[in-house]
């Protein structure tokens, strides 16, 4: 495998990572709503929740200061050590791109992200994370 096919395949596992980090931040949302609803205990786990309240303090303050997502900047150094740009590729690739890459001015990307942390925020109160369990002493 030549070096510049390394590279675009490490640039499509992190844009694959960049896709599944992005459905946890908006998929665990809903999870927390929908499994609220549902009765699903597992979704009020604490790490759960508290991991999803990181990702996306993670976000709101990355827009905040004006900052790339480090996976970005990492998956277009890749690219560009491929040769490749930051396009081109194949099927999978052009359509995770399109899922993740907006063109819109900075300030559309720091109030919805805000408005989602508010979201989530508001689910802490709604539906409050579970304490831990302890066990009983035997």
């Amino acid at each position: 495998m030549s070096s510049p096919s390394v590279f675009q395949l490490l640039a499509n596992l992190v844009l694959a990572l960049h896709l599944a980090v992005v459905g946890f931040v908006v998929g665990g949302l809903l999870l927390v709503v929908a499994g609220n609803l549902r009765r699903w205990h597992w979704v009020n786990a604490l790490w759960f929740r508290l991991a999803h309240l990181a990702a996306i303090v993670f976000v709101v303050l990355q827009s905040w200061l004006g900052q790339v997502c480090p996976l970005t900047t990492l998956e277009m150094w890749l690219r560009a050590r491929a040769g490749t740009g930051n396009y081109g590729g194949g099927f999978i690739e052009h359509w995770m791109q399109r899922l993740l890459y907006y063109d819109a001015p900075s300030w559309v990307f720091v109030l919805v992200y805000s408005l989602f942390g508010l979201l989530v925020i508001a689910s802490w109160f709604y539906f409050p994370p579970a304490p831990r369990r302890r066990r009983p002493p035997e």
